[in-house]
């Protein structure tokens, strides 16, 4: 059944001849696309739409940039160089706290580390940070560093019930629009701004400060989440005051912020 190669080369001519008919026919005309072709056509349209999507999802990354957001504080050794973020200078552990007497926390800078430490009392701590030589002290309200320049008294702490306590000090550097996740620490937390501007927002509202206003507080076990605001970097000094047993911070995920701070 199969075809006589002489038939086969003859019925071939007219495709080959273009002064036939048939090869007239061959030459002007185009046959529909058939469904074989049209499916390959699409096909390769598939590439480009994905790369138009990828595109997209990059666009959507450079909006929304690395440093937009931080989910935690690191120690300061791990800083690695980077600018931005929250790093934490030191942590002393501080036993039992008098419960019937109010403490602040008070902050005083010295020219050099070891003026600081001759003037460290109990409680003390010397932390550079900031460009600055710092002595931190939790103690009664009123209480005044030996020497030294004083720069803030932020206080009362409201204490969290806890049998031994502990003080972290960090810094933290923020540019405009960067926040810190939402979270919530065992302890009450305290600033104090040296430049630019911070907001924290809370289930109860708002906070802002601004480089030399009065420190700000949030109580322990508030959820909170802070934002750099204003034109310029904000950079801050951080107290942690905190049942020692348990972990600085955790994610709160029972809270949702309002977006009441904003860049």
């Amino acid at each position: 059944m199969g075809v006589h190669a002489g038939k086969l080369k003859g019925a071939c001519k007219g495709f080959r001849k273009p002064g036939t008919m048939l090869g007239r026919a061959a030459a002007t005309f185009t046959p529909p696309a058939s469904a074989a072709s049209m499916s390959q056509r699409r096909w390769r349209q598939i590439p480009s739409t994905l790369m138009m999507v990828a595109w997209s999802a990059m666009a959507v990354a450079a909006a929304a940039p690395a440093w937009a957001q931080i989910e935690g504080c690191e120690p300061v050794s791990d800083r690695a160089g980077r600018e931005f973020g929250c790093f934490i200078t030191a942590r002393e552990e501080l036993g039992a706290l008098p419960k019937t007497a109010a403490l602040s926390w008070h902050l005083d800078t010295y020219p050099t580390r070891a003026a600081a430490e001759a003037a460290k009392g109990p409680r003390g701590t010397v932390v550079e940070s900031l460009g600055h030589v710092w002595l931190f002290t939790i103690a009664e309200a009123g209480w005044r560093a030996v020497g030294g320049q004083r720069v803030a008294e932020i206080g009362p702490l409201p204490l969290v019930d806890a049998e031994q306590y502990a003080a972290v000090y960090m810094e933290g550097v923020f540019k405009p629009g960067m926040t810190s996740a939402v979270h919530r620490h065992p302890g009450v937390e305290a600033w104090y701004t040296l430049t630019g501007e911070m907001c924290l927002e809370t289930p109860e509202g708002k906070l802002v400060q601004r480089a030399g206003d009065p420190g700000v507080m949030v109580r322990g076990g508030l959820p909170m989440r802070l934002t750099g605001t204003g034109t310029e970097i904000r950079r801050s000094v951080v107290l942690i005051l905190q049942d020692a047993s348990k972990p600085r911070a955790t994610r709160a995920t029972d809270w949702t912020p309002k977006g009441l701070c904003t860049p």
